[in-house]
């Protein structure tokens, strides 16, 4: 008897998604020299990373794709050495076959849910250490179990929950100590990070930042920290580097938007000190601009333990969703 078909969504994610590489490399949409990059393939395919990275990694051992000096994998086999390809997928007619389609859209139900319970999960921590209850989890999305499975094991990835010695998936809580080896991590990534990308950044793209904070244009300190994160960070060629700092942040950003929506004023100083750095950045002060981001890191860790402590004076928000529960 042959073997029955895997059905749709049953079969690993970074299997389906290899499928779908596999059959645009061979077809010939994705030509010699196209650069594969992680971020692009799992938004197109509406999955994180992580699979998309096994993906590549298979790929390249089979030998359809390679590494190359810069971020990212390039389509062949390495004999040749054509001129790097960076374009959208779209504009290459980019195919994705109806059932690798349709086990596509098994897997990633999770990911249209993923945002909300990864905002709340990282909200609640400022507050201490929570169990989540997968059923209540369930329950509260109105999803099966399985995608619930699928929301806690990203989360879990991503260092937001973990697993307790009762096997329980725990939240929390997030500690003075925590927050300081969170920034301890940022202050030797990002500055190396930034080191990287100073070739692949897009200085009048950071120039025109800079212009937008003098007109007042941009005020929010959260989009700021976004764009350093997406237009300069995210530029450096190490993917691994990139990701692990795209994490270590997660907690720390939703810390800051649970604090401003208890009504926590923003910061006034740290404005001028993203423009002072964006300045640096979009005059090519690579130097100047890495030690001046592990200054702007040193003093955001003692304002965000600041912060931090005044979350002890603060109620907890009644509208904590069920699948949370305290741990006393």
């Amino acid at each position: 008897m042959s073997p029955k078909p895997t059905p749709p969504g049953q079969a690993p994610l970074y299997e389906t998604i290899s499928s779908v590489l596999r059959h645009n490399i061979r077809s010939g949409r994705l030509p010699d020299g196209f650069v594969l990059i992680e971020g692009p393939i799992a938004k197109l395919m509406q999955t994180s990373r992580a699979p998309v990275q096994a993906s590549l990694r298979m790929l390249n051992a089979e030998g359809l794709i390679h590494r190359f000096r810069g971020r990212g994998y390039l389509v062949g086999d390495g004999q040749t050495n054509p001129a790097p390809i960076r374009r959208p997928l779209e504009e290459f007619g980019f195919e994705i076959p109806h059932i690798s389609r349709s086990a596509l859209a098994v897997r990633g139900t999770w990911q249209r849910v993923y945002d909300k319970v990864e905002a709340e999960i990282a909200s609640c921590q400022i507050f201490g250490e929570f169990r989540v209850i997968e059923t209540e989890l369930a329950n509260h999305l109105g999803v099966s179990r399985t995608v619930a499975r699928d929301v806690l094991s990203r989360l879990n990835e991503r260092g937001l929950i973990r697993k307790g010695a009762t096997s329980h998936w725990l939240a929390g809580p997030l500690t003075a100590r925590t927050l300081r080896e969170k920034f301890e991590l940022r202050s030797i990534m990002e500055p190396a990070a930034l080191i990287q990308a100073a070739d692949h950044i897009d200085h009048a793209q950071i120039v025109e930042i800079s212009q937008q904070i003098d007109s007042g244009k941009v005020k929010d300190s959260a989009e700021l920290d976004d764009a350093l994160m997406r237009l300069c960070f995210e530029r450096a060629p190490n993917s691994a580097l990139v990701e692990i700092i795209s994490n270590n942040r997660l907690l720390l950003s939703a810390m800051d938007k649970a604090l401003s929506d208890l009504g926590l004023p923003e910061d006034p100083v740290a404005q001028d000190q993203y423009r002072i750095l964006f300045e640096l950045i979009g005059s090519r002060q690579t130097d100047a601009a890495t030690a001046y981001l592990k200054e702007h890191l040193r003093i955001l860790s003692f304002k965000s333990l600041a912060r931090l402590k005044i979350v002890a004076l603060i109620p907890e928000s009644e509208s904590r969703p069920p699948y949370l529960i305290p741990v006393h």
